[in-house]
């Protein structure tokens, strides 16, 4: 006859292992899902010729604007990114050309100040606390996945940048173009206007789409001028 002393230590400790292991396995299918690309499956993408790309500002996906060229890569034009889970832009920004407010919903960004501005940057997180900041040469800055966020040349110098993305299609939205898509009157209310202001910006600002670099309108940024946080 069995111990049931022994027999419910026994059956307590298995119960103590089931848990653990429902835990770790939540915990990996947590993991799974929060990850912005799956996991590779090959050591490089079989349709890659070469794990290299060569001048991205001529041959990569270019947009050009009035404040400056922008270049990037994506799975098409380089094979070499796929299922790796990252993605990379180029900038040149003129002197007050701005990478208008958006957001990535699919990642993250890092991005590297090589040279000349200074950036003013930043991003908004939920609670609509602003975090900006002066970005210099040799200085990186982060926006958290999904938050709205800017770039701005302040300085009197072409900025040139890179951003990295940990998503092979990080995707962008441009915020306020976005709101004016919607409807008039929830447009009217989100920014507490009349209707005739928000057509009248309909008509002014169309949908950043490709995006593309914009200049501030004269007086709205003078270059080398105003360099903090609070313009």
């Amino acid at each position: 006859m069995q111990d049931p002393t022994k027999w419910g230590w026994r059956s307590m400790s298995e119960t103590h292992i089931v848990l653990l292991l429902l835990l770790a396995c939540s915990i990996l299918l947590m993991q799974k899902a929060t990850a912005a690309d799956p996991d590779p499956l090959v050591d490089f993408p079989p349709n890659a010729s070469t794990p290299v790309f060569r001048d991205i500002f001529s041959l990569g996906v270019v947009g050009k604007g009035s404040g400056g060229v922008k270049a990037g890569l994506n799975v098409t034009i380089f094979p070499g990114l796929k299922s790796q889970g990252i993605t990379v832009i180029q900038f040149r920004m003129l002197p007050c050309g701005e990478n208008l407010p958006h957001t990535h919903p699919r990642a993250t960004e890092l991005l590297s100040m090589i040279s000349g501005g200074p950036l003013q940057a930043g991003f908004v997180d939920t609670k609509g606390v602003s975090k900006i900041y002066i970005v210099y040469p040799g200085d990186l800055i982060i926006f958290p996945r999904g938050l709205l966020h800017f770039e701005l040349n302040v300085g009197n110098e072409t900025a040139f940048f890179l951003s990295s993305f940990n998503s092979e299609n990080p995707g962008i939205q441009d915020s306020a173009g976005g709101l004016l898509q919607l409807p008039e009157r929830a447009a009217a209310i989100a920014l507490n206007q009349d209707l005739e202001t928000i057509r009248s910006l309909k008509s002014q600002r169309k949908y950043n789409d490709p995006s593309t670099l914009v200049a501030a309108k004269n007086g709205v940024c003078i270059p080398g001028q105003f360099i903090d946080t609070d313009i």
